[in-house]
């Protein structure tokens, strides 16, 4: 578990809220109205500030009238500063599901969660693949993401959806054949997962124009045309630390990453973030993990005199050799940082980290669910809780603005992002996702929180 720290939904100027609390259940529904009719009108671009698109007289309006309403609001808002809020702040839904339904202290158990798998009874038709019944963590993370559809489904997505959850048993090639009969069967308007790498990948080479988009839920997954990464990934969370440490002024940065398939991707992101900022990639290094991380320290050495700034990446890997190699040549240092991704936090967190920078979610934090989330199931959510929530909200956001057949490259690739639990993000046109997060320095063994907000986009 990733540091606690406070999370920052401020990096936008706060949505005017209907004072009534039954106003709340239908905010959702409004502003996604809004907001795609904007998105698609203006086309506008996303800076460092955003803010909500909420018209309270559209969240009152009889049935029928809040699509009047909601288009008016955008047609006068302000181009440029729009952001799709995806977790309203609204109070626990009739059919969330009881706290009798989850264990004392963690998710659904796998034999409930078999018993409910069709939830809502909308008209737009979603297709969900988690690994329910995975043994281990695999499968504890598959219900924690059960829990969070559930309680999106109750707080938005109930008569806007009809979502059908799908057990792929932490099994790839099974969850691959769901997928594949998932976007093949004409019935789905949007998967949500797999979570299992491999079928995640499976599908990312597939081609068809007509398929259904995937909202793909596998860890350190880069994405592909028509199937979107959900998850943070180690290339963006290398990217804002980068950005972050260009914005305070640093120009030459180096960048080391093991040698493999992922390694163009993370070095494509940190030169776009970095070229943001008027600062250079002077080098990539790829490196091997069995190489002790001495010759990629010394390769640095002798191509790069005087680098700000050297970013280390660490894939599956432990980055250990290569910073205690850096920590030889004195970095970081007065004259250079060293920034870290959230792959490493995935170990325990290693002395050699001392001093690093990077740009993570906070994992203790899930926005404006976690009190309701908590309340309703009897236990602290996580990022698992929070992706499942923010997808599901955001098929029920569409379903309601577009209709079930408004899932399309515009919408889903809308420059301006979308704000969830999770915070900012947006989707790619290469099926990559980009985030706004914080950004925290180790020290004494900790995260220490230095800015609420990176400049992700």
């Amino acid at each position: 578990m990733k540091a606690r720290a406070e999370a920052d939904a401020s990096a936008a100027p706060a949505a005017r809220v209907a004072p009534q609390a039954d106003f709340r259940h239908e905010r959702w529904r409004a502003l996604a109205l809004a907001f795609v009719v904007a998105a698609a009108a203006s086309g506008c671009q996303s800076k460092s500030g955003a803010s909500d698109v909420l018209d309270p007289s559209a969240i009152a309006a009889p049935a029928g009238q809040a699509g009047s309403a909601a288009t008016q609001q955008a047609s006068s808002a302000t181009q440029g500063s729009q952001t799709q809020t995806l977790a309203a702040q609204v109070p626990a839904a009739q059919g969330a599901g009881t706290a009798s339904s989850a264990t004392s202290s963690g998710p659904t158990s796998a034999t409930a969660a078999k018993a409910n798998l069709t939830l809502g009874t909308g008209p737009t038709k979603v297709t969900m693949l988690l690994p329910l019944s995975a043994p281990g963590s695999t499968g504890e993370n598959g219900r924690k993401m059960y829990d969070g559809a559930r309680l999106a489904m109750a707080d938005l997505g109930d008569k806007l959806l009809t979502l059908t959850i799908q057990d792929t048993r932490g099994d790839s090639g099974y969850a691959k054949d769901l997928a594949v009969k998932a976007i093949t069967s004409g019935t789905a308007k949007v998967v949500v997962g797999p979570s299992e790498l491999a079928a995640a990948q499976h599908l990312a080479k597939l081609s068809g124009s007509k398929r259904p988009p995937v909202l793909a839920l596998a860890d350190n997954f880069a994405g592909g045309p028509g199937v979107y990464s959900v998850r943070l990934s180690e290339a963006d969370s290398a990217a804002a630390g980068a950005a972050a440490i260009a914005g305070k002024g640093a120009r030459k940065f180096v960048l080391m990453v093991p040698a493999g398939a992922d390694s163009s991707a993370v070095e494509s992101r940190v030169a776009n973030a970095l070229s943001i900022y008027g600062a250079t990639l002077a080098v990539t290094l790829p490196y091997s993990p069995t190489d002790g991380g001495a010759k990629v320290v010394s390769d640095m050495s002798s191509l790069v005199e005087a680098p700000d700034a050297v970013v280390v990446a660490c894939g599956d890997g432990s980055p250990a050799a290569v910073l205690a190699a850096l920590k030889a040549k004195g970095i970081p240092g007065k004259t250079v940082t060293l920034i870290g991704t959230d792959r490493w936090l995935e170990r325990p967190m290693d002395p050699l980290y001392e001093g690093a920078y990077i740009a993570t979610l906070d994992q203790s934090e899930t926005g404006p669910i976690a009190d309701r989330f908590k309340a309703t199931y009897n236990y602290q959510p996580d990022v698992n809780v929070a992706y499942a929530y923010d997808m599901v909200a955001l098929s029920a956001g569409i379903a309601s603005s577009a209709g079930p057949d408004g899932f399309n490259k515009q919408v889903l690739e809308n420059a301006t992002g979308f704000r969830g639990s999770t915070g900012l993000f947006r989707f790619r046109s290469d099926g990559s996702s980009q985030r706004s997060m914080p950004f925290f320095k180790v020290e004494k063994g900790q995260l220490k929180l230095v800015e609420k907000q990176t400049a992700g986009f």
